[in-house]
């Protein structure tokens, strides 16, 4: 009996389903649900002597709105987190810092202060900051070396300092 309705009915089932909620694991546990509940009811199918396709997508559609109720009461599911704690902590620290290393950053000279933001803030090669500097690939080198050394130096005196 089961078989004889999936037969006659089940694409159109699965279809509705589907329309209903977007989702085609959903729609094809709702077709199985109805399914289960014809099965239940094999004495009123057995017996029906008018077509079964508007009974079968009453039952549907009820069961489909009764999932929906179901969701919109149930508080929404928080998948576990993964090993090693939350994905994202507080990220009041690295803005803590990074206000510090923009204060150490002042303390720099001109020409420290634009070679360190070319390189590492914008991402460009020693050869690209010294085309656009105008000066020798060596004398960019040497100025980063001497910058990054001046900003550890400010960044220490500054945890001297609290």
């Amino acid at each position: 009996m089961i078989r004889r309705l999936y037969a006659e009915h089940g694409k159109m089932l699965l279809a509705y389903a589907t329309r209903l909620t977007g989702d085609r694991g959903a729609a094809e546990d709702l077709v199985q649900e109805t399914l289960i509940r014809a099965w239940r009811h094999s004495d009123t199918v057995a017996g029906a002597t008018v077509p079964l396709k508007g009974w079968l997508l009453t039952i549907l559609r009820n069961l489909a709105h009764d999932r929906l109720r179901r969701r919109s009461v149930r508080p929404a599911e928080v998948p576990e987190l993964p090993e090693g704690g939350p994905a994202s902590g507080d990220h009041a620290d690295r803005v803590v810092e990074s206000l510090v290393v923009l204060d150490a950053l002042k303390t720099l000279s001109t020409e420290h202060y634009t070679v360190l933001v070319e390189i590492y803030y914008r991402n460009r090669s020693v050869a690209e900051v010294a085309r656009m500097l105008g000066i020798p690939e060596g004398t960019v080198k040497s100025r980063t070396h001497y910058a990054l050394r001046s900003l550890r130096a400010a960044l220490t005196a500054g945890e001297e300092g609290r």
